[in-house]
This record gives structure tokens, sequence and C-alpha cells, in this order.
């Protein structure tokens, strides 16, 4: 494998206008990209980010040379300028289907300014006026169902979008469940839904401890919380230290309100046999079986919340086989092996077609 990268650390040396002109196309990655490629001859060209630096122009490179294209689709960005479906506090389409996403450029949804926010939409504009989202890539990587039918929605080509999630590795092994508490894991913002925990909390009082793992912009509210009973914050810890308390929680809150692409705090707290209960919103309807490997409630609904949390350790035996679905579920969907995989089917579904996806 030969890894080709571009540095954000460069964006702080160019003008406005040449960091414009590489976000849309940059020549110079283009000519290097087909030079590297020339002189390789790799089977498989698979991009993560073109964003700012390398741009589409990199596709046209690997077609140049007659390599097939993959793109993993880690967010949302081709449907809209700030990646995320996310605008003030909740969840923002105003840009899905339109050739010119002007909406994110009026909100200056992309680094909260316009000027940028119009850079990235005259790229998405560009690129979709020139066809390369349907005709540059070969084959695109979606994380969960939920965003392949999303991209789909937003112009892409089903037939060129396969699923293929995160994974965890090493194998943590399965936890004991030996704590009498609930757990938090994540960036402390308000995409998180850290309003609507805080508020199940509140509401519930002494009948369920809660644990929050994690620092971000809340912080200082979550200390706040912190203050009443049966709230605790521990901050950011070692990985190790996060695996070992999630190994004793009886369930992982994950409240957010946003669409998320793969939350891999979900497919760790599978890998450790620990249930999910999350909002039923984007991927994380994709990734919670309801009743299986966990609950979902309403989104940004702390009483919907109480009541699944409440629900949750009330009923033992029920949480019991939930957590022995949650590491089925990981035992089979995502282990490094699987994952491996997958992607192996991903290149040679491409390989052999020569560089079509069906």
């Amino acid at each position: 494998m030969l890894r080709y990268t571009a540095h954000n650390d460069q964006v702080a040396k160019m003008s406005r206008s040449a960091l414009a002109q590489a976000t849309v196309w940059n020549q110079a990655v283009y000519r290097e990209l087909r030079a590297l490629i020339r002189k390789e001859h790799p089977q498989v060209a698979h991009f993560h980010n073109t964003l700012p630096l390398i741009s589409p122009a990199a596709y046209y490179a690997a077609r140049a040379e007659g390599v097939p294209v993959v793109q993993t689709l880690h967010n949302y960005r081709l449907l809209c300028p700030n990646a995320l479906f996310f605008r003030k506090g909740g969840v923002c389409e105003d840009c899905l289907g339109k050739t010119f996403p002007w909406p994110g450029v009026v909100h200056a949804c992309y680094r909260e300014s316009r000027p940028a926010s119009g850079t990235v939409a005259a790229m998405l504009s560009a690129h979709r006026t020139l066809g390369t989202w349907r005709g540059a890539v070969d084959l695109y990587v979606a994380l969960t169902e939920f965003a392949r039918r999303k991209f789909v929605e937003g112009g892409l080509p089903s037939e060129k979008i396969v699923v293929k999630p995160n994974f965890v590795h090493p194998d943590p092994g399965i936890g004991r469940a030996r704590g009498d508490y609930v757990l938090f894991v994540g960036r402390l913002s308000e995409e998180k839904g850290l309003d609507t925990l805080l508020a199940a909390q509140e509401q519930l009082g002494k009948q369920v401890q809660f644990k929050l793992l994690g620092d971000g912009p809340l912080a200082p509210r979550v200390a706040e919380a912190a203050r009443r009973q049966n709230l605790e914050w521990l901050g950011r810890l070692p990985k190790d230290r996060v695996v070992d308390i999630m190994k004793d929680a009886q369930a992982l809150i994950f409240p957010s309100v946003w669409y998320e692409g793969f939350p891999m705090v979900i497919a760790e707290a599978y890998a450790v046999g620990l249930p999910v209960i999350a909002s039923d919103l984007g991927s994380m309807s994709s990734l919670i079986e309801h009743g299986r490997t966990g609950l979902r409630f309403r989104p940004g609904d702390p009483e919907d919340l109480t009541g699944q949390v409440k629900w949750a350790m009330t009923h033992p035996a029920e949480l019991g086989r939930m957590r022995q679905a949650a590491r089925a579920k990981f035992e089979s969907e995502y282990t490094a092996e699987r994952n491996y995989q997958l992607l192996r089917e991903t290149y040679e579904r491409i390989i052999h077609n020569g560089g079509h996806a069906s």
C-alpha cells in the first residue's frame, strides 16, 4: 500500500484566491498524482478526504492512468458544506439536492465564514455540474445504511455505493457489567445531545447513576451538573481506562442530535457487550436494533430517554440478553477480520469489472 497525503498546515501559507482555486481543482496535485500512479502502478486509488488541498482533481488523475477510484464517505460533505447536516442545534437539510448549496453560504456553515463556505459551495457545485460525483468515482463506501440512503437521495448512483462500517481492533473482550451506572463517552458539545442527557439525568435524580467521559465546549455545564448527586464527570481518560469503565457499565447513552457518520463508541460498546440507548435518528437508527442490541428514543426528548433508561435498569434479564446480542453484533460485523474481508470485496468488485461498480 502506498499512502499519499496533503497537510492542512499549508493552508495558512496560501492566499485566499490560491486556496479557493486549489479547493476546486489543484493542478499541482493532478500532475503529482499522475506521475506517482504511473510509477507505482496501483490497482485501486482509495480516497478518504480531498478537501481542501487535494481536490477532486485527484479522481481525474487516477482515471487518466486507468486506475479505478474508491471514495469513503466519512461525512456528508458532498451534500452539505459543513458536512454535518447540522445547524442551530438541529438537523438541517437546506442544501440537500441543490446544485449550488447557497444556504450553506448564507449561514456561513463552513468554518463560520461566508468566503470559506462559498469556496466549498463552489467546489461542490462545479463538480456536480461536471458530473464528477457520478462519473469520476467508481465506487463509494458509506459507513451505514442510513448514510447510503441519504447519498442516494442527494443524487449519487445507488449502484455505486456499498456499505462498509468501521471496526474495532484489538478486540477488548466482553465486559461483566459489574457497575450500577449508565455511561456517556464522547465530545461534550451541542450536537452530541448533552442538553437531552443532562435533562434526563435531572429527572432521574437518585434513581440512576450517570458517568460522563470526555471533554469539550460544554464542559462547564457538565461540571456544574456533576455537583448534583449521581452524576460523575471523569473528563478525558486514556483509552484503556475508558474501555474498563465501559466494561462495567449497564448501558451506553448516545443522545446525539445530528445524523452522525459512524460513531466508533457504538462499535466499541458492542465489542465489550454494552447495550446502547441512542437517539432514533440518522446512523443511530441503522446501528441500534431496538430491544435487541439496545434501545432507541425520540431525539432531543429527555422524557423518552428517561423512560428508556428506567426500563433498562429495571429489566436486568432483558438487558443481559442485549449484552449478548451486542457482542454478537460486534463479532459478525465490526471485527478487523470482517472489515478486511469487506474491503477486499470492495476492491475486487471494481478490479474485476474493469473499474465499473456493477
